[in-house]
């Protein structure tokens, strides 16, 4: 299957900080892609860069055959790519149902010539809001829809997070650390959800997770990185066994 992201020797410096050096790596279309490392070794920054909010010193980042390194994040999510964060970016104010309607694209409602004339954006509007609620209920949120996002748990606002980049007509979902901050159980809902969406909407997944006992039962292949390298690749079986993994995650082993 091809590659719908290719990063090729791509470089990013702060200063005399070498975040990441000559990172080369493919995420296969239909896949779900895991990239894994310890603290600091690059992986934010990696995301950061593909998806359009730091530039790169070098290298080049090609999604779907376009060369976007360096173009803007709202440009690259048009382009349908999104991307979610470690700490959800929500509208804390706004119900889980609004900020799911937030994410489609080309709404009349956001232009400044229709926006005072009901009669252009309502019908759409209408139809927005069933989708989002249809979506909504595929993941099983249908008590929290009219609730606002600050009184979900942590959880609840990682599911809203990470399942709206859907009505944004995304083809590749980059997700960092989805389960940081939520118990297992939910997590491992959270991925089961990540697996449906794949298969039933045709998605693609670029993963950032600490938790590998969860991510390497749903990953097809895994990245690691490690002081800004790419240290390993493989599947899971080959990047758990191998021992400059091993090393860099305990030290000497």
């Amino acid at each position: 299957m091809a590659p719908i992201l290719k990063l090729n020797n791509l470089t990013k410096h702060f200063g005399g900080v070498k975040a990441l050096t000559d990172i080369s790596l493919n995420v296969e279309k239909g896949s779900i892609t895991g990239l894994i490392g310890p603290n600091g070794s690059g992986k934010s920054t990696l995301f950061n860069c593909v998806s359009g909010f730091y530039v790169p010193d070098n290298g080049s980042i090609i999604f779907e055959d376009k060369n976007i390194g360096g173009m803007n994040p709202n440009d690259v999510y048009n382009m349908g790519l999104a991307r979610t964060f470690q700490h959800p970016r929500l509208f804390s104010e706004m119900t889980t149902l609004e900020n799911f309607m937030l994410s489609p694209k080309n709404q009349n409602g956001e232009s400044i010539l229709k926006a005072p004339f009901k009669r252009f954006w309502k019908d759409q509007e209408v139809k927005l809001a069933e989708k989002s609620k249809n979506l909504i209920s595929r993941f099983e949120m249908e008590d929290i829809y009219g609730s606002k996002i600050m009184d979900l748990s942590g959880g609840h606002m990682k599911m809203v997070e990470t399942s709206k980049g859907i009505l944004g007509d995304a083809r590749l979902v980059l997700l960092d650390e989805p389960t940081a901050g939520i118990q297992y159980g939910l997590g491992r809902s959270l991925f089961e959800q990540v697996k449906g969406m794949r298969e039933r909407d045709n998605l693609t997944f670029f993963i950032i997770e600490h938790r590998i006992d969860l991510l390497f039962d749903f990953v097809d292949y895994v990245y690691v990185l490690h002081e800004g390298r790419l240290l390993c690749e493989g599947d899971p079986d080959t990047v758990s066994c191998d021992p400059e993994v091993q090393k860099a995650y305990f030290g000497e082993v």
